[in-house]
């Protein structure tokens, strides 16, 4: 690609986020440090089995889905399990966030946070970040009434490779967004572009080549984007 159809495209993607009347990010190693499911697994004590298809699924080898359905398989873990993950051991934030969403939602920029991961961690993220909970789409876990693992709410679409592009579309149309920007470390959050105006790649905690060499912005700090966002 010619350098100066790059630059147009890095300064119409900074333009697009200025004008975005919503912003959607990831969570797992973009709005927190880590990954969820995986915190989860070493929590339940079968962190290394859990790691290796998070791996598998983040390389493409099998459907999100499935890579779903075969790591809260192996982990199994009860209602009592994650309350007990979020209470002793809380999501961390990422550096810079909770400033950058204050300063979107100053700017009467919608949040919402779209992400392959649960929706009892996510709620707990959006509660800190005052993102209001019927912003959060994330995947539910189910448990029988004794508080054990019954499975997980297959027909969200965050339980769908694509998942993140098809909440957008409906975000698009249930509000008439006409402009939307989705940030995040991940092949799914990148795939999620269009629907979405723009993406932003995140490499603050985890840097992921496929996403680096194909986002026309890409950062490493959400200082770069609250920056941005004084030239509005």
């Amino acid at each position: 690609m010619p350098s100066e159809f790059i630059m147009a495209t890095l300064s119409q993607t900074k333009e697009i986020f200025r004008r975005a009347e919503a912003v959607c990010f990831d969570v797992d190693s973009t709005v927190i440090k880590e990954e969820g499911i995986d915190e989860l697994a070493k929590f339940c004590g079968v962190g290394d089995a859990v790691t290796e298809i998070t791996r598998k699924a983040m390389g493409g080898s099998m459907t999100f889905k499935t890579a779903l359905n075969e790591r809260l398989s192996i982990i199994r873990c009860s209602r009592e399990q994650v309350n007990k993950l979020i209470t002793d051991h809380p999501p961390q934030l990422t550096p810079g966030i909770r400033e950058l969403v204050d300063r979107l939602h100053q700017c009467n920029i919608k949040v919402f946070l779209i992400s392959g991961g649960f929706r009892c961690i996510v709620e707990h993220v959006a509660t800190q970040l005052n993102i209001p909970l019927h912003h959060v789409y994330a995947n539910q876990l189910k448990f029988y009434f004794n508080g054990e693992y019954a499975g997980f709410d297959e027909s969200q679409p965050t339980a769908e490779s694509g998942g993140k592009g098809k909440v957008i579309s409906m975000l698009k149309e249930q509000y008439s967004f006409k402009t939307m920007v989705m940030i995040g470390d991940g092949a799914t959050d990148l795939e999620a572009c269009p629907p979405a105006n723009a993406f932003i790649g995140f490499g603050g905690n985890v840097v992921r080549p496929q996403v680096k060499d194909k986002a026309l912005w890409y950062v490493t700090s959400f200082g770069e984007l609250l920056k941005e966002l004084e030239k509005i």
